[in-house]
């Protein structure tokens, strides 16, 4: 690890601008973004999963707030959401003085639930649609094999469901990436906040931001592929079978 340091300082013994500090702080945005992005891909998948379910239901007090949050969370766009969530808590009465202000008060967390409130919004619409879908042959075998409603959903409609949206799913992970660059707003120093910093320092827009759009680029192709090699080992079956 230190040869390699060593090479690497050597190469960039000559630019101003790219120094091993100044790669410090893109490697610290890269994780910050890596984590957000993350973080709130993995809550808001948990949460929209029952959601999902609850937006099919039969009652309306079930699926009509769930119908609301969605619609809310869709039609607005994500920086409002950010702002509202990041300066609005501070206009909450009495949470200052108690413990989820020590929480809150890091930029990390409100940027964490705007991201995970809005993302969970999208993917319950998606894993709605994917069960909506679900071919009543499918759901007619499993009431023949005795299987509850419970274990229909469980055994059959979800899993099905999940295979369904991969492609979907797919493109709203990107999306979330992409929309991470505005976590900078509220002073968090992720991938643009860290192109930002450099290029204050330097004044060299075309350098700063130019090699933060190639970290973006490859993690969206890195995306891109897993999410192809999901689809080719779960969607096989769908595939045209050659003569």
């Amino acid at each position: 690890m230190n040869a390699f340091m060593t090479w690497l300082e050597n190469q960039l013994a000559e630019n101003s601008i790219f120094t091993l500090q100044t790669l410090s702080y893109y490697g610290d945005g890269l994780t910050t973004t890596v984590q957000l992005v993350f973080l709130s891909l993995v809550i808001g998948l948990i949460a929209a999963v029952p959601l999902a379910i609850g937006r099919g239901s039969k009652h309306a007090w079930i699926k009509w707030p769930i119908f609301a949050y969605t619609y809310v969370f869709r039609g607005t766009p994500l920086l409002i959401q950010l702002y509202l969530i990041y300066y609005g808590v501070v206009f909450v009465d009495g949470i200052q003085e108690t413990w989820l202000w020590v929480i809150l008060e890091e930029p990390f967390v409100p940027a964490l639930i705007a991201f995970t409130l809005n993302t969970a919004a999208y993917t319950t619409e998606i894993f709605r649609g994917a069960i909506k879908s679900t071919s009543k042959g499918e759901i007619e075998a499993a009431r023949a094999y005795g299987m509850s409603p419970q274990q229909t959903m469980r055994r059959i409609i979800i899993p099905s469901a999940f295979r369904r949206a991969l492609p979907a799913y797919g493109n709203e992970v990107i999306f979330m990436l992409h929309a991470s660059a505005i976590a900078s707003v509220v002073t968090i120093m992720d991938l643009t906040g860290a192109a930002r910093f450099v290029y204050a320092r330097f004044y060299a827009p075309f350098d700063a931001f130019l090699f933060v759009a190639a970290i973006y680029l490859c993690l969206t192709f890195t995306i891109l592929y897993f999410f192809r090699y999901l689809e080719k080992k779960l969607l096989a079956h769908l595939q045209p079978q050659n003569s």
